[in-house]
């Protein structure tokens, strides 16, 4: 027996009536499980592979949607990494941190075998992209890496757990290449493919790949042109990317996305991050790019994206405003076409989605802890949870976007086969420490069709103020324990569908029309 639970009143400043469709439309995209996963920057896969921290955070994942998130290995260091025999994991050089940059990232990285083998450890079912580097142009050390990567997937510890590489990358970010001292200021995507091509060849028939495994991803562009000239998916594609003999192995274009930059030190407002209007103008640039890229049989990702680049802003990527941001652009992501949003993560990054180990110094400004933090969730961690059960575990699930002339509302359905069975809600007015008296939005559905549900479950994110850093609740419980396992009693609202519902502001919930009851 579910516990009923009464929440406490706010006043209601506005009344909306939403119809949600009993059955999906035709354009309604199937999303993956494995919607919301995780890029992690390379220089320090060793801490996250033997973090069970970590692991218990994707086994929450899994045990709701039945798989775990996808992960992503790469990234700023893909490049910086060279393979050595005589190591065993890995021997890296930081740079000094600094308040802007308290965790940096590795200036050179060299790895040996066991690096690579640390993704036995994974849990069962997981699916990896693993990069190796362009920037160099040094053949030697992407072949020697790729057969390592593969060897690592082809031990019986990843066959008997069905850990799979589904593709491998090559280079990170090579529009920026002119701009970090790889290239020269006259690089273009036409050298890129070029460059592409050659190393793709001599990594896929050093590794054998083929078409019936592990393919190639392709991009993983800091921006886009989204014409046939500079850096974006139909530049490349225009230029002979998919013709040449390792082109033909590539199954998807990975774009990296973020919605703003910390990389001088300024970064911008929470407001401005959670709004509605701003997300979906930061995900709609990319529709041109992600229907040229299916036309060409491809799927589309975000394959490294987050709130604010170079690792978050202080008060805005950390914060629990940044859990509805995340929510609200990863299931507006799907609407577009988009397969997939992999939030970047790195050891002590402000806008990570968990902090898997200890750290000694403040990920805001660098300034020494009192005393160690140890590994803990992140707000933006709730956005994976609350995505993944508004997913839910079937096979084929479709998702689309209600729509809510509202801007500060947004909402969106999940149907399984044809059939109603979820809908959340994100009301996305920041409500501060320093606000004013908190309203809510009261929400009246009205459903289409015979016998609608009479009934419905409500769970709800309760946040006490969006620059809060922790202490959210969902449905009652929490995920902020010591091992990342979820603790505390669950707490659900049932009650009549003709009710309605009142949505505060800086609130998610998410209604259950499967499994009302009175």
């Amino acid at each position: 027996m579910k516990l009923i639970v009464w929440i406490t009143v706010l006043p209601v400043v506005f009344a909306l009536t939403i119809t949600i469709p009993r059955a999906p439309d035709e354009n309604a995209p199937f999303v993956s499980k494995s919607l919301i996963s995780f890029s992690i920057e390379q220089d320090r896969w060793p801490d996250w592979a033997g973090s069970s921290f970590f692991l218990n955070t994707l086994e929450n994942i899994r045990g709701i949607t039945g798989a775990p998130p996808d992960i992503r290995i790469g990234a700023n260091s893909e490049d910086k990494t060279n393979f050595s025999f005589d190591v065993k994991y890995a021997e890296a050089l930081f740079p000094a941190p600094s308040a802007t940059v308290p965790y940096p990232e590795a200036t050179n990285i060299t790895v040996g075998n066991g690096f690579y083998q640390l993704i036995q450890r994974m849990p069962r079912g997981t699916h990896v992209t693993w990069g190796v580097p362009l920037g160099p142009l040094n053949a030697t050390a992407a072949v020697l890496e790729a057969k390592a990567i593969m060897n690592a997937f082809n031990s019986p510890v990843c066959k008997a757990a069905g850990i799979t590489l589904d593709y491998l990358e090559i280079g990170n970010e090579a529009d920026l290449y002119k701009n970090n001292g790889f290239r020269p200021s006259s690089y273009s995507s036409s050298q890129y493919v070029q460059e592409w091509t050659a190393l793709a060849t001599n990594v896929s028939n050093a590794v054998k790949l083929s078409k019936t495994g592990t393919k190639f991803l392709v991009g993983s562009f800091a921006g886009s042109s989204s014409k046939t000239t500079g850096f974006s998916p139909q530049a490349i594609y225009s230029e002979g990317v998919l013709e040449s003999e390792p082109g033909s192995l590539i199954a998807a274009f990975s774009e990296h996305h973020y919605s703003g930059s910390f990389c001088a030190g300024n970064g911008g407002l929470l407001s401005d991050l959670m709004t509605k209007s701003t997300i979906r103008t930061n995900i709609t640039i990319y529709t041109t790019d992600v229907e040229a890229t299916h036309a060409r049989g491809l799927d589309y990702i975000l394959g490294e994206t987050n709130s604010y680049a170079c690792h978050g802003a202080p008060g805005v990527s950390n914060t629990a405003g940044a859990a509805l941001w995340g929510l609200d652009y990863a299931l507006f992501s799907t609407q577009i076409g988009i397969s997939q949003v992999f939030f970047h993560v790195g050891i002590g990054f402000k806008y990570n989605l968990i902090q898997p180990i200890s750290l000694t110094r403040s990920i805001l400004d660098g300034s020494p802890l009192p005393s160690p933090s140890p590994p803990h969730v992140q707000p933006l961690y709730y956005a994976n949870v609350i995505a993944a059960e508004l997913r839910g575990s079937q096979a084929k699930v479709q998702i689309s976007e209600i729509s809510i002339d509202h801007p500060q509302i947004a909402g969106y359905v999940a149907f399984e086969g044809s059939k109603l069975v979820r809908a959340v809600f994100i009301n996305s007015k920041a409500f501060f420490a320093e606000s004013a008296n908190r309203t809510s939005v009261h929400l009246d559905f009205a459903l289409d069709g015979p016998s609608p549900p009479r009934t419905m479950t409500i769970k709800r994110l309760a946040i006490g103020h969006a620059d809060d850093v922790s202490g959210l609740t969902w449905g009652g419980q929490t995920y902020e324990t010591e091992n990342g396992k979820v603790r505390g009693k669950l707490s659900l609202e049932v009650q009549h569908v003709a009710d309605g519902v009142d949505i505060a502001e800086t609130e998610v919930i998410l209604v259950n029309f499967a499994r009302g009851y009175l």
